[in-house]
């Protein structure tokens, strides 16, 4: 179950919107999770953070089964929503 989420838009890079960070089960921060426009701009995509060791990308953390990547995915998507449409109505 995710607890809690946050929102940290960026200026824009190479599709690179804003980074996110979800509390799961009340027990495991899990942090500087990409979220990205789709290329074909259809919706978002969410990148998690790996670290390069001797050449190769290892992943730090990422969900290893579909239910709990669809969990995060919602809830990081509807919080976005929210943080987005803020912006919009400071800005109209």
């Amino acid at each position: 179950m995710i607890d809690e989420v946050q929102i940290i838009p960026i200026k824009p890079v190479d599709g690179l919107i804003a980074f996110a960070s979800v509390v799961y089960n009340n027990a495991v921060f899990l942090g500087s999770i990409g979220v990205h426009t789709k290329l074909d701009g259809s919706g978002f995509r969410l990148t998690y953070p790996t670290k390069k060791v001797m050449g190769k990308d290892m992943h730090l953390f990422h969900p290893i089964n579909c239910t709990l990547s669809q969990e995060i995915e919602e809830a990081i998507f509807a919080k976005l929503k929210k943080v987005m449409k803020k912006s919009n109505d400071r800005y109209s």
